[in-house]
């Protein structure tokens, strides 16, 4: 499956930002879908992950509380709200697919990277 991120862009400490993540080529519902970020110089860092139904969610400690993730199996779609944002929360915003990595908080058991999407906060 193939993946494109969008929604990123600039914004104050405290605002709201919404990503979407489009797949394309395989049947997207097949997948649990997760989302990671990524800043210079360091590795891909868990963010949320939701299971191909959407029933399940899970989220690193960081984000717990002012993300949510979800999706819509008919669009193709998946979706991460941000609320309250931090500048430590500037990142680039990657979604992913796995299937025997689900529970899983690392990238390696994540696939189907596609371009990400920049999110800045500034403070």
């Amino acid at each position: 499956v193939q993946l494109q991120a969008s929604g990123g862009g600039l914004v104050q400490a405290g605002g709201s930002l919404r990503l979407s993540c489009v797949g394309s080529g395989r049947t997207f519902s097949d997948y649990h879908m997760g989302w990671f970020r990524q800043t210079p110089g360091k590795e891909r860092e868990f963010v949320a992950a939701i299971s191909w139904s959407g029933g399940t969610k899970y989220y690193s400690d960081s984000v717990a509380g002012r993300f949510t993730i979800s999706r819509d199996n008919a669009k193709n779609t998946v979706f991460l709200q941000m609320i309250n944002l931090k500048p430590e929360d500037t990142a680039v915003y990657y979604c992913a697919t796995t299937t025997t990595g689900w529970g899983t908080r690392s990238a390696e058991n994540f696939g189907s990277w596609g371009q990400g999407t920049q999110v800045t906060v500034s403070s």
